[in-house]
């Protein structure tokens, strides 16, 4: 099994560095066989070839079987035309990874969050995002120096494939999905989305369907998160959704997430989260998202080819990442530790380590 590993901007090659001694750990405890190949996105591939993102870089991420993506500074990059290419954007649309997977969990021994084990569906290739809604050119203009606008694409094949992912998801978890729109005002796209999730949830009986308008929705997610199971959105929608509920959850820096294509079989780890370029080089980010996202790339993995070991693995990480942060004295500065970004990513590695002898030992 090939990874392709790209630590980008920012806090990214700290975390990403945390993410690989996790991943190196479960590795050798679970008999994986990863290899990886590490390469250049970003502002050093700026520095290097002139872009953040050359296509040489997305065609070679594509004969791969996971990705490990780092944050950006997208914010900073320069013009597009002088090489400052959305490096999510270009991973995502490019290798038409859809299916943006974003869960929140609470965790009771960490803080008084609202109690909610969820997973937000997000639709990642189209939508209000200027960069992945046009052949040519960005959806994006002015016509005049004091007029700007901003084109939405959403198609139906686009819409119906991730809300088939959602039900698909909910028939392995509590069978509830709920779609969110505002399709009292966006009569034509979100009723578009409309049709094509009730269109799906016709084949999935068994799946109760809610339809929530956008804002009654993040008013009901702050009241009580609790009664979500499966959320599935367009792709600003959910983008916001997430953050809200990771945030709700214990806090964004928790939250995995992965970026993946059914029919492809491609996944890629992402982080939640932006670059932080503030706190940039200082050994005091959390890496806890991106490693519950690699943690989600094994299990997506695992269960798209038929490998137990791998579904074991990705299950694992997240046991050793939640003993790792039940214990106040390993906890990040974000959370109210002490613990640098190295030394959380050592000390998850560990508590796999720990396990992974204990059930060695089982079996001799």
């Amino acid at each position: 099994m090939k990874i392709f590993v790209t630590p980008c901007d920012g806090i990214g090659p700290e975390i990403t560095a945390a993410t690989m001694e996790v991943m190196k750990a479960t590795d050798a405890a679970f008999d994986l066989g990863l290899e990886y190949h590490f390469e250049d996105t970003g502002f050093t591939s700026l520095e290097k070839h002139g872009s953040t993102l050359r296509d040489e870089t997305i065609e070679l991420a594509r004969t791969f079987d996971g990705i490990i993506l780092g944050p950006q500074s997208h914010m900073d990059y320069p013009p597009r035309d002088k090489g400052g290419v959305n490096v999510s954007a270009g991973f995502r649309v490019k290798l038409d990874l859809y299916a943006n997977v974003r869960p929140a969990r609470s965790r009771p021994f960490l803080n008084d969050a609202k109690k909610m084990d969820l997973v937000i569906m997000r639709e990642a290739t189209e939508g209000f995002y200027p960069d992945r809604n046009m052949y040519a050119g960005t959806g994006e203009f002015m016509p005049t120096p004091d007029v700007a606008l901003s084109v939405r694409k959403i198609t139906a094949s686009a819409c119906e494939r991730i809300a088939r992912q959602a039900f698909l998801l909910a028939m392995k978890r509590n069978k509830k999905v709920t779609a969110v729109h505002k399709a009292n005002n966006f009569i034509l796209t979100d009723g578009l989305f409309l049709k094509q999730v009730r269109k799906v949830a016709a084949e999935f009986p068994e799946v109760t369907l809610n339809e929530f308008i956008i804002d009654a929705m993040a008013a009901h997610l702050v009241r009580d998160p609790s009664r979500f199971d499966v959320i599935v959105a367009t792709n600003f929608y959910s983008d916001i959704l997430s953050d809200l509920a990771s945030e709700l959850s214990g806090s964004l820096g928790l939250a995995g997430s992965i970026n993946a294509n059914a029919e492809t079989g491609l996944v890629c780890a992402q982080a939640q989260h932006g670059s932080a370029p503030d706190i940039q080089n200082k050994n005091i980010a959390n890496p806890t998202s991106l490693i519950l996202s690699a943690a989600m790339m094994l299990s997506w993995l695992g269960e798209q080819r038929g490998l137990p070991q791998f579904e074991a693995a990705g299950a694992e990480i997240e046991r050793a990442v939640d003993e790792v942060l039940a214990n106040p004295a390993t906890r990040t500065r974000d959370l109210g530790g002490t613990t640098n970004t190295d030394a959380f990513g050592a000390a998850v590695a560990k508590a796999v380590r720990n396990r992974g002898g204990d059930r060695k030992a089982a079996n001799a």
